[in-house]
């Protein structure tokens, strides 16, 4: 596997600290209202690349915080009238509600920035001891960046262009910083703010500082990822480096990744022209499965444009590809056999081994061999593609085909062997991108009293002759998305 790494700004091989192991840290978001669809794309991404890494066999640490305790959170709780910690308690709560429904598996560890401030305190104690910061007269710390000479090598950034254009915005309160590029590690409390004590003034820390001291406490070390939004490049992952490895004397993180921007109707997101979404929003029009789809449809790296029409698209392809899988299981059904609807491969040499078991299954028809070998080709590139730096939108370019396939391939005289194999290929690759079709409603049961009732009237207008009833029902229950056959055995039906 290759993944393209910020900070070499390259595609690189992919090699843990710990054979198959990753430690691997997604910064999460400041909970001080309902999250936004931009939040939604590192959450959905890195969600799914840690499923595709557990599929590869790793064993996945995957921690990801909840910043409450920031400016926005204090002056949200001072407008509501409540207490800070009640208002970032309050939306954790709504945050997970809406991961759920974007089918966001929870992280090995959610660690709250208000539960490690001794951490903190620490460690800006250290960077004091090692001549990386310093106190200003009003108690706040500051770390130097002149002193860590490889500032900037994240961003790519020069250190004296970022002075030169901070030179004339340094805000009031700043007067002790020696230079303009200085941030802050501790701050002291203002009236009516939380604060916790500290050496230096009653305060709290400084948002860099939070995610440093949380990502190697509960990764158990320095990290193999650390991914998030590329607006987080700089200052706050730039940072994070320059406070973690002057004290450690080794590399914070081995790979970066960054998601691009998110736009709405090609324009940035803003609450000003109207275009900003909550997941709530969204998750209020579409399922979890459809926003999924679409998040991937672009490689992580490209700017994505949001609009509902492009929803409406993600919702169509969505439902093409369930109309397959339903198909699959009708089908199974009307050959009485009954199917697992969790039915998955666990791993990559589960895959492998399928494609050995099936290559010389007497009981495939002529047809399915050849297109068993096709759905097999289609799924080697899948993962080929996921392996060249997670590239999602190709990789759901070959579950298409895969669909295309088995759609062209399946009839009711399918042997139960090529419908479990297509099934379960097909489960597994929608599952990696986080896709659970068992949560778009189950169509293969609701309806089924329904339309066996509506198939058995036509039998009785058929025998009566009355076939312009006949054809009615027909046509309702093709409406209904429902295609039925006349056969010597009966009257077959399937989703279309």
């Amino acid at each position: 596997m290759k993944i393209h790494n910020t900070l070499t700004k390259r595609k690189e091989d992919f090699e843990t600290i710990e054979p198959m192991k990753v430690r691997m840290y997604v910064c999460g978001p400041t909970v001080y209202d309902f999250i936004h669809i931009g939040n939604a794309r590192p959450m959905i991404v890195f969600d799914s690349f840690r499923r595709y890494l557990t599929f590869l066999g790793y064993d996945v640490n995957y921690v990801s915080n909840f910043t409450d305790i920031d400016d926005k959170i204090i002056n949200r709780a001072n407008e509501l009238g409540i207490d800070p910690k009640d208002l970032a308690s309050q939306y954790i709560v709504e945050c997970k509600k809406d991961m759920e429904g974007m089918n966001i598996m929870p992280a090995t560890t959610h660690p709250l920035a208000t539960e490690e401030i001794d951490g903190m305190i620490d460690l800006i104690s250290k960077l004091i001891d090692k001549g990386f910061a310093y106190v200003g007269k009003d108690g706040t710390v500051y770390y130097d960046t002149t002193k860590f000479k490889e500032y900037g090598k994240l961003s790519h950034k020069n250190l004296d262009d970022l002075q030169s254009g901070f030179r004339d915005i340094k805000v009031t309160g700043e007067e002790d910083k020696k230079t303009s590029t200085d941030f802050v590690l501790w701050k002291p409390k203002k009236e009516g703010e939380p604060y916790w004590k500290s050496p230096w003034c009653d305060g709290r820390p400084g948002w860099h500082t939070e995610c440093c001291v949380m990502a190697p406490k509960y990764c158990k070390g320095a990290l193999d990822i650390h991914a998030g939004g590329e607006d987080l490049v700089f200052p706050h992952h730039e940072n994070e480096i320059a406070q973690y490895e002057p004290i450690y004397g080794a590399p914070y993180a081995r790979y970066w990744m960054h998601n691009a921007f998110l736009n709405i109707n090609n324009q940035k997101m803003s609450k000003s022209l109207g275009n900003f979404f909550t997941v709530r929003d969204v998750l209020s029009r579409f399922s979890g499965n459809v926003l999924r789809l679409f998040m991937l449809s672009t490689q992580y790296r490209a700017m994505l444009n949001f609009s509902f029409e492009l929803m409406e698209s993600s919702k169509a392809s969505l439902t093409r590809i369930k109309n397959c899988v339903d198909n699959i299981i009708f089908t199974l059904k009307n050959k009485n056999v009954t199917v697992n609807l969790n039915s998955r491969l666990d791993n990559i040499d589960d895959f492998d081994e399928l494609v050995v078991d099936l290559k010389t299954c007497e009981e495939f028809r002529d047809k399915e061999v050849e297109a068993f070998d096709k759905i097999c080709e289609h799924t080697k590139i899948y993962f080929d593609k996921l392996d060249d730096d997670f590239n999602t939108a190709d990789a759901e370019t070959e579950i298409y085909e895969i669909v295309r396939i088995v759609n062209q391939t399946i009839s009711e005289d399918c042997s139960i062997e090529f419908l479990n194999a297509s099934y379960m290929i097909l489960n597994t690759l929608l599952g990696i991108l986080g896709i659970d079709l068992t949560k778009e409603g189950s169509d293969t049961d609701l309806d089924e009293k329904l339309i066996e009732s509506m198939i058995s009237e036509r039998s009785e207008a058929k025998k009566a002759k009355d076939y312009a009833r006949a054809d009615e029902i027909r046509k309702k229950l093709l409406d209904m998305g429902i295609e039925i056959e006349d056969t010597r055995q009966g009257v077959k039906w399937k989703k279309v």
